[in-house]
């Protein structure tokens, strides 16, 4: 898997050249895109499939929103909120609100609105004054939700962003109503890698955010005289002018500064991907570029079992084991082993065990009592070309654990005496025998 873009054609067909002469299997070539930074992820593992300029920091626009819905996913989990409070309307998301320029819902304080139906305006028709009023909810004010966004990333492992306000709007569009501690002209900021951190672990957390985000149209306060027809702003839904198969989210993006941005969410099959594009030429480029990337992702790539739970590496069967009833036990693994393998690499992958040597003795044997299910290893897969990854931590997402098949009971003292005596006179008869052999 070639992770940069290589756009001089001289360049690709040498390396094409290569790839065939020294395996027989030609790499695909990687989608040409039209963005300035582009990213795409398998969601369970957080492997990089592509990569272009994805820890440039850009303005992600509305993207900013699913760092916003993940607080609030988090605050109605930890009981802070609840999907049916009411929220005040604020002067300030009153009057941001009927900004017909932006993307809005109109807001009034004589009406009432529960947490379900501002964060279904936010995440469907990207209503910045809902999403205003929720992280005033959630935290009492804009500027304490921003704090909060901050040091979520910062726990997340995100790097290369900034967060100034929680819509993802250019402070200037909020008319002197910014977030305190945050500059008149201040914009969030974002890489493509730290959004895909960001959606990974929002899609860990709260799956459930994709049943509101592949709502493709819902009515706003039906039945009032402010109703308002909420079309999903994401046109790769089912049913939209660029639908595709298995897109369920996630989020769009647009101001001036940060031009044309997507992140989107698909699945097919069980497979799962996350993509970010940014800065693309037109909002139809944004899902175009983005289609290109799936259609990469499914066509080339597979999830592959390696090992299924239970079954055995070879060479890697048993492991030694002193002071037991036995001198050895058997090891399987925990849970299946399921790799993203690039199409004619499947010969190529080999299980490969690792034991922890904390728990090996100076002979490399494990100490019984033992107990049957504990884990003592990991196994992970080699063969694969380079491999890269979201952050360094989620590189174990590609292992599964090494476990015991049995219980192992520590042999009685009246057994140890015994082969401690066996152990002796066995130790004599080589010494002797090594020194006749000597002799001659």
């Amino acid at each position: 898997m070639k992770i940069k873009r290589l756009k001089q054609g001289i360049v690709s067909s040498v390396l094409l050249s290569l790839l065939i002469g020294s395996s027989g299997n030609a790499l695909a070539e990687e989608p040409d895109l039209e963005a300035e930074a582009a990213i795409l992820v398998e969601a369970e593992s957080g492997k990089i499939v592509y990569e272009d300029h994805i820890d440039v920091i850009l303005p992600p626009a509305s993207m900013t929103k699913i760092m916003t819905e993940f607080l609030v996913h988090e605050a109605v989990d930890q009981g802070e909120i609840s999907w049916e409070d009411e929220v005040k309307i604020s002067d300030k998301v009153r009057q941001l609100s009927l900004d017909t320029s932006l993307s809005n819902v109109p807001l009034r304080q004589d009406e009432t609105y529960t947490v379900k139906e501002l964060y279904e305006a936010m995440a469907i028709y990207s209503a910045n004054g809902a999403t205003i009023a929720l992280a005033e909810h959630v935290a009492g004010s804009e500027a304490k939700f921003v704090e909060r966004m901050n040091a979520k990333a910062e726990e997340l492992g995100m790097e290369n962003y900034k967060f100034v306000n929680s819509s993802g709007l250019n402070n200037q569009s909020m008319k002197g109503n910014h977030p305190s501690g945050t500059e008149a002209d201040e914009e969030n900021m974002m890489s493509a890698r730290a959004t895909a951190i960001l959606t990974y672990h929002l899609l860990k957390n709260y799956p459930e955010v994709l049943d509101t985000a592949s709502i493709r149209e819902k009515t706003f306060k039906e039945g009032t005289e402010d109703y308002i027809e909420m079309q999903n702003w994401n046109w790769m839904l089912p049913g939209s002018v660029f639908a595709y198969e298995g897109v369920d989210g996630l989020k769009t993006g647009f101001t001036d500064l940060a031009g044309n941005a997507f992140t989107g969410t698909v699945e097919r099959d069980g497979l799962r991907y996350i993509s970010v594009v940014m800065r693309t030429e037109s909002r139809e480029a944004r899902f175009q570029e983005t289609a290109k990337l799936f259609d990469y992702g499914f066509d080339q790539f597979s999830q592959e079992t390696v090992i299924k739970e239970g079954e055995q590496v070879e060479g890697h069967q048993t492991v030694s084991v002193i002071k037991g009833k036995e001198d050895e036990v058997s090891v399987t693994a925990g849970s299946d082993l399921q790799v993203l393998v690039e199409e004619g690499q499947e010969e190529n992958l080999t299980p490969v065990v690792t034991i922890n040597k904390e728990l090996l003795t100076e002979e490399g044997e494990l100490e019984a009592p033992l107990e049957k299910g504990e884990t003592i290893g990991t196994i992970r897969v080699e063969g694969m070309t380079e491999e890269d990854y979201l952050h360094e931590k989620m590189t174990s997402n590609a292992e599964v654990p090494l476990v015991l098949e049995e219980d192992v009971e520590k042999a009685g003292w009246f057994a140890l005496s015994l082969r401690g005596i066996g152990s002796f006179f066995g130790n004599m008869w080589e010494n002797a025998a090594t020194f006749v052999r000597g002799l001659f």
